[in-house]
């Protein structure tokens, strides 16, 4: 059997999900097209979904084509679920990309359309509601070739645009019947054989120019343009059709080793993980022990063995029990207890895509209404960091407080959303705030001896703490003999450095720090770990102390597209907090500005933008790194007993208090 896995990506609103009720609808999967304003559409299925008019999680349905099957992934299109979007794509052999004719090029179409080129995903471009009271067609073709990609090629031509009897007429590679677009088609395929033939004249056939198209579309090369209408149905079947004969087959051998990788995780009320895989290669079969890989923090490989106790296979529109799954299917998997998204199942293929999730530099604290249903809250969280490796959960035990890291106040909505209607627990969050980091200024150096008045515990630590090379994050290092200590006291003294390096001198995490041990001691059979797990903090902190730290706030990279007469407002805005760019250049009828601005104050200008430019600004940004504060730096609050102040820290390890 034949499967092609394909996605549906686009900018809100521009009718992603309607399209894919109306090809559910097309292929006889539903009787009946749902709509996204009515809430009842048949991948939008939680509640907030429905209630919001946007998909938020990814979902799987399948249909058929005559002999082949489609595996379709309705993704989300708001920025905040971007990594959504790009777990998806990672399991893909084709994708397409939904413009809306009247709303045209917005930010996220053109940061999925440079993820589908940086991933190499062969991409159908549909230009939805053409029927629709300013629709735009050749400007738009124009304007996607300038901002999104230049290698494309217009399939139709639209006759009455923005009215309600629009419709699309089929173009001709035919040189008699269409000769411009015949030479538009050449230049497009940039062929070397069509090329020379034209040239000395001699007859190319349709056949010839179609063969050639279709294996440019399948390698990513080229994408064709479809036009048409979810809501009325125009252009869905030839868009099918193009799915059916332009994107490539999934390919994967049965009798190849078993490979597959989790890309969404699901729970049943029961609270079973119900895991699903994209299989690569080999045979997933009901009742066998498979293996899974994980990729940990330290990039190291961690493997376990668990039995799969039942598999659903997606078919038309719906999942059935199935025995077994083959190479080039999605599958869903019960029985998987240990399952994260991103683990591989099986052995490592090169058909896997290595995407590493970003990490959110937005953070919230979240309390329950009810406070004794705090333990009910943490729990609740933790199931759904499971589901969703974007939620990273923080767990302050010294203040009994909650923290979630986020990347956007609709997900911090969402989190809402799932945990009143799901979990049934009523939570509130602090106003959001950026995370920085600290990085030491210079070298700083500590010591502590055993049996010193001051040394309460039976071990002896010296630190030297230094700048490390940018993008290092933190170094560990030996500066005495392995064997001065014995191994399990080497593995204390390491794991509370690493510990400790989570909360700097202002209670950021520092990074691009190297810390060397200078000294050790160690009185046997008296000392233990514990008592270099409680002198480590106080070595180190102080050590750090003496180098000292600068705290950097997260930056983003961004790039603003405005009319004419808004580029002075702009910059003037973009000033006014501290962003910094080159000279704006004009293409086309926009000015374009490309430079850098503080992540604390993206969301803001980017909901004011709308406003000054009367809708036709576009600003994309995305993150890029960090840049120190001189002044007026934010300080968190410590979640430990606070080795900075010695005599309150030694009371609490000591337990005097």
């Amino acid at each position: 059997m034949k499967i092609i896995n394909i996605g549906i990506v686009a900018h809100v609103d521009a009718g992603k999900t309607s399209l894919t009720e109306r090809i559910l609808f097309e292929t006889a999967v539903i009787d009946k097209i749902g709509k996204v304003d009515h809430g009842n559409t048949q991948t939008d299925s939680m509640e907030l979904e429905r209630r919001r008019g946007i998909t938020i999680k990814a979902s799987v349905v399948s249909f058929f084509l005559k002999d082949v099957k489609i595996n379709l992934i309705d993704t989300p299109g708001h920025a905040d679920f971007i990594a959504e979007v790009e777990r998806s794509l990672s399991v893909l052999d084709g994708a397409i990309l939904v413009i809306s004719a009247v709303e045209g090029i917005q930010a996220q179409t053109k940061i999925l359309m440079s993820i589908l080129k940086k991933l190499r995903i062969p991409t159908l471009i549909f230009i939805n509601k053409i029927d629709r009271m300013g629709a735009k067609s050749t400007r738009l073709i124009e304007n996607i070739k300038e901002k999104l990609i230049e290698n494309i090629i217009p399939l139709y031509t639209v006759e009455k645009l923005g009215t309600k009897e629009a419709k699309i007429v089929q173009k001709q590679f035919n040189a008699e019947s269409d000769p411009y677009f015949f030479e538009e088609s050449l230049l497009a395929l940039n062929d070397d054989f069509l090329l020379e033939a034209y040239v000395n004249e001699r007859k190319i056939t349709e056949e010839q120019i179609k063969a050639i198209m279709i294996n440019r579309i399948k390698e990513g090369k080229l994408c064709p343009v479809y036009f048409g209408s979810a809501m009325t149905g125009i252009g869905v079947r030839e868009l099918l059709n193009g799915v059916e004969t332009m994107l490539p087959v999934s390919h994967g051998l049965e009798k190849e080793s078993l490979s597959g990788t989790v890309f969404k995780i699901e729970r049943e009320a029961s609270g079973e993980k119900i895991a699903y895989i994209r299989v690569f290669s080999g045979t997933i079969h009901v009742r066998e022990y498979v293996k899974i890989n994980r990729k940990n923090i330290e990039k190291t490989i961690n493997t376990h063995t668990e039995k799969i106790k039942k598999i659903h296979q997606f078919y038309n529109g719906s999942s059935v029990i199935s025995p077994k799954v083959i190479a080039g299917d999605f599958c869903k998997v019960w029985g998987l207890k240990d399952i994260k998204i991103g683990d591989l199942v099986g052995e490592w293929s090169d058909k896997i895509m290595n995407i590493p999730f970003a990490a959110p530099q937005l953070e919230t604290q979240i309390k329950p209404v009810q406070k004794e249903k705090t333990h009910d809250l943490y729990q609740a969280l933790m199931e759904m960091s499971e589901e969703d490796p974007l939620i990273h959960v923080l767990k302050d035990d010294f203040h009994h407080d909650l923290f979630i890291r986020i990347f956007g106040e609709v997900q911090k909505e969402v989190i809402h959303s799932v945990l009143k209607e799901k979990y049934h627990v009523e939570v509130t969050f602090s106003e959001t705030r950026v995370i920085c980091i600290e990085k030491p200024k210079g070298i700083g150096q500590a010591l502590e001896r055993m049996g010193e008045a001051d040394n309460p515990f039976y071990g002896t630590v010296g630190f030297r703490v230094e700048p490390g090379e940018f993008g290092s994050g933190k170094t560990y290092k030996l500066g005495v003999e392995l064997g001065s200590l014995p191994l399990a006291f080497h593995k204390a003294i390491e794991e509370t450095v690493f510990d400790v390096l989570k909360q700097g001198l202002f209670g950021w995490e520092v990074e691009d720090i190297v810390v060397t041990l200078t000294h050790t001691g160690y009185a046997s059979p008296v000392t233990t770990a514990s008592d270099f797990r409680k002198l480590v903090p106080l070595v180190l902190m102080e050590a750090l102390v003496k180098a000292g730290t600068d705290v950097y706030e997260p930056m983003n990279k961004f790039e603003l597209s405005v009319p004419a007469n808004s580029i002075s407002q702009a910059m003037f805005k973009l000033s006014a907090i501290q962003a910094e760019f080159t000279e704006p250049f004009f293409r086309r009828d926009s000015y374009i500005l490309k430079g850098t601005l503080p992540m604390a104050v993206t969301e803001k200008f980017k909901r004011n933008l709308y406003s000054f430019t009367e809708g036709e600004g576009i600003f994309i940004a995305k993150p890029y790194g960090y840049k120190k504060m001189v002044s007026d730096f934010p300080v968190r609050k410590r979640v430990d007993f606070n080795p900075l102040n010695r005599k309150d820290y030694l009371l609490h390890v000591m337990k005097a208090y």
